[in-house]
């Protein structure tokens, strides 16, 4: 056994991304959409509707994401108490959690595309089973439907910005129309870039959170979205989070990745020629006299270093490397050991 103290040369850190489907079973694109009734008519179902790849009530089922419908003016849900108010409502409740959580200002007014006029909003929210650190930019594809001749191909613009927008710390990107990040222009939905003059884009993307933020005027328009149709009456139970579903549903093509880095250590362990030559194993060293089992080793080794052990200035064992195979170690070769530590 041999020791040697490390420099600082001999370490380096590196980072690496991986990316990964975020649906269950790594399926790289969802095609099946189920709810549960249940949850529907419970009081759950009216702030979000989960969505799972099965259904809900299969041995595999899964909640993949969630949607929630959110009105600033709390319009398109009960109220909580229509004798007070017929604004305070789970979908005005939704619209300030999210501006909250998103714009970090509870005055501030969601902007899509640069226009603010359209104060509703539809949220998909992944389960945060589904992905480890945050969702990849340019992997969503989402196809939404009228169940007839309007379609719609959404994507966030990641592709089409040199930097995205940033709320906080966050990073967002606008939905528009088009495939992998891209905008696809000149297919009667969308203007330039993918936005519509009127109606700004169809929402923001929010890798960092794992957050979909549909704007439901688009959704809504006639010619730039798929006639959604969605309930704006007051103290009304509108289902939109049902409505939506069901425009994804007839779709049937939700695809979108996951991304994580992943931080490495690397450790160099270098014995030169003339370092760990000899071994304290009983089949080099006699274990009565201490000397060299066999003469021929003493100015002509030959060892086989298998394990690396890594200790702190405290002499206490902290990490154990070891090799895929033994290798030659004497006085006429060097080795070069690379040791990896994720975290």
């Amino acid at each position: 056994m041999g020791f040697k103290r490390l420099e600082s040369e001999d370490f380096l850190v590196s980072a690496d991304t991986v990316t990964a489907t975020v649906w269950s079973g790594n399926r790289p694109r969802l095609s099946e959409f189920y709810y549960s009734t249940t949850q529907e008519g419970d009081r759950s179902g009216d702030y979000y509707l989960s969505v799972y790849q099965s259904t809900p009530t299969a041995a595999d089922a899964e909640v993949q994401f969630d949607i929630a419908f959110g009105d600033k003016n709390g319009r398109g849900s009960i109220a909580f108490n229509s004798d007070v108010s017929t604004e305070l409502s789970p979908s005005r409740t939704v619209y300030g959690q999210y501006r909250s959580l998103i714009l970090e200002d509870e005055d501030a007014e969601f902007s899509f595309g640069g226009v603010t006029t359209n104060q509703y909003i539809y949220v998909l929210s992944v389960n945060r089973s589904r992905y480890k650190e945050k969702l990849l930019p340019g992997s969503l594809n989402l196809t939404i439907s009228d169940g007839g001749s309007r379609t719609l191909n959404l994507t966030d613009n990641s592709k089409d910005v040199t930097l995205p927008t940033y709320y906080g710390t966050q990073r967002a990107f606008e939905i528009i129309q088009g495939t992998n990040g891209t905008a696809n222009e000149g297919n009667g939905y969308a203007g330039a870039g993918g936005l519509s003059t009127t109606i700004g884009s169809y929402g923001l993307f929010l890798p960092d959170t794992s957050t979909i933020i549909l704007n439901g005027a688009a959704l809504d328009d006639a010619t730039y979205g798929v006639g959604l149709n969605t309930n704006l009456q007051p103290d009304e139970d509108g289902k939109n989070n049902t409505k939506l579903l069901n425009t994804i549903k007839s779709g049937s093509a939700f695809s979108l990745n996951s991304e994580e880095t992943i931080t490495s250590d690397f450790v160099f362990i270098r014995a030169r020629n003339s370092e760990f030559n000899y071994s304290e194993n009983p089949s080099f060293i006699a274990s009565s006299t201490g000397e060299v089992v066999f003469d021929y080793f003493i100015n002509n080794p030959q060892v086989y270093p298998t394990t690396v052990g890594l200790y702190n200035d405290s002499n206490e064992l902290v990490a154990t490397a070891k090799l895929s195979r033994p290798i030659q170690k004497n006085f006429t070769k060097e080795a070069l050991i690379r040791i990896k530590l994720d975290f």
